[in-house]
């Protein structure tokens, strides 16, 4: 069996079925790490012995007649301000590094392991997730499998490659502004962020509280509503952690003609290169939508969200801001410098904006289901480049890529961005958007799209 290419439900098929066991899953993924990883920097912790001892106690498992888990066998993988027990949670900072060794598992990671799932190490990340390229300062720059000439996005970059370069088939990442699915789109892989507080964020090194959110990478849909499903679930460790009841979004049904979808105008086909926008046409197309939805005040809601994060992100980490400045990234040390000194009155203004956009976006979705948008405007910049020349404007590579994202975790709406393969050039992402509490209705699109032959992940 392949398992560079096979997706996470193959695998545990296989594992269940005695057709190959779990050890030999996780040594194929460490060796597979051990030869790839040098070139792409995707982890910057492998855990092999205590994979092969979870590995073995799932082969146990099975062989005494009890169920496995849904995801038995399946190697993965988590950025690293995710809590792994026994390790560092360095959430991609120098700092954290001398922090002793986390006590527990995060609560995500928990619940991914006792659904069978074999963990083997900790991704790289942006410094403390403020960034949109992975090109961390501490650790390296992530490169991008399809060319690694070129950054994986970020922040959640070493997830979105790994998942991309066949490391493993499953990941997590953080998305505050845009950190699943900007990387999602630039590495070619499905990335999923759900409504805002769907799923627990205990043990999980927060950027900005009143943002993140956590979600998988994936190279299917089937992959992505298998681990969201495993993931959902009440947790008071987390207190905004909705008390909703889980509601399983597996099996998909594939009939979406009562869906009503369609394309964002104004703000999201603004500032993109042609080719991101023609991506939103090819999925329009295929699914025979020709409306247009304005997402009103966007770019009010873009700047709000700057104001916000970087506030909430600088007052996390004042004190070693005060006395230890020379140990941060110098490019994330200055955004958190500057959101030290936004006044107050900027960040109340921008939460009472909050709500009125919030109210806003309800009155959209009473005429639409799901709406389709640009996720990066560009495709996979080069590591190291800083600028870049679009509609004869010279703009900001690394805040440009958040663009099309950031209006919309505002709110915290869920979103799963969805690859666009595209021969001999570098993959895109387009973004379906539902109201809160919609993941089910997005994967069902996703779904229709994936049978169509529209959307797909490819392992390079």
């Amino acid at each position: 069996m392949n398992f560079d290419s096979a997706d996470a439900i193959t695998i545990s098929t296989a594992v269940r079925q005695g057709k190959t066991s779990a050890v030999e899953v996780t040594k194929t993924a460490l060796a597979r790490i051990a030869a790839r990883d040098n070139l792409l920097n995707c982890f910057t912790a492998v855990t092999a012995e205590a994979a092969l001892a979870d590995a073995a106690r799932i082969d146990e498992k099975i062989a005494e007649g009890n169920n496995p888990g849904t995801l038995a066998g399946v190697t993965f993988a988590v950025k690293n301000l995710f809590d792994i027990a026994g390790l560092t949670t360095l959430a991609g900072s120098k700092i954290n590094a001398e922090k002793p060794p986390a006590t527990q598992d995060a609560t995500a990671v928990a619940k991914l392991k006792q659904a069978g799932a074999v963990l083997v190490g900790a991704l790289n990340m942006d410094e403390y997730a403020y960034g949109f390229v992975t090109e961390n300062f501490h650790y390296g720059a992530t490169h991008n499998p399809h060319d690694l000439q070129r950054v994986a996005g970020g922040s959640s970059g070493g997830s979105a490659a790994a998942v991309a370069a066949g490391l493993v088939p499953l990941t997590l990442g953080s998305d505050t502004n845009g950190s699943i699915r900007v990387p999602a789109a630039l590495c070619g892989v499905f990335g999923l962020k759900p409504t805002y507080g769907r799923l627990s964020r205990a043990g999980v090194a927060l950027f900005s509280s009143s943002f993140d959110h956590i979600g998988p990478f994936a190279r299917s849909v089937q992959d992505i509503a298998t681990v969201f499903d495993v993931l959902q679930g009440e947790d008071d460790r987390d207190p905004i952690c909705t008390k909703r009841p889980p509601e399983l979004v597996l099996p998909q049904k594939q009939d979406i003609s009562d869906i009503r979808i369609a394309i964002a105008s104004d703000y999201f086909t603004q500032g993109a290169e042609l080719e991101a926008l023609a991506a939103v046409q090819k999925v329009a197309d295929a699914l025979n939508v020709s409306e247009y939805v304005t997402i009103p005040e966007a770019h009010r809601a873009r700047a709000a969200a700057f104001v916000i994060t970087a506030s909430e992100g600088a007052n996390l980490h004042l004190e070693n801001l005060r006395c230890r400045p020379q140990d941060f990234d110098p490019a994330t040390r200055d955004r958190f410098l500057a959101g030290a000194l936004i006044p107050s009155s900027w960040y109340l203004q921008a939460q009472r904006f909050r709500k009125w956009y919030r109210d806003r976006i309800r009155q959209v979705f009473q005429n639409v289901d799901a709406i389709l948008a640009p996720t990066t405007p560009i495709s996979a910049p080069l590591i190291g480049q800083q600028t870049m020349v679009l509609d004869g404007e010279e703009i900001l590579i690394r805040p440009h890529l958040g663009l099309f994202t950031q209006p919309l975790s505002f709110i915290g709406l869920p979103v799963l961005s969805v690859p666009i393969q595209r021969q001999n050039d570098l993959p895109l992402g387009v973004q379906l958007i539902a109201a809160p509490y919609n993941e089910a209705l997005i994967l069902r699109v996703a779904a229709a799209l994936e049978i169509k032959g529209v959307i797909s992940a490819a392992v390079v």
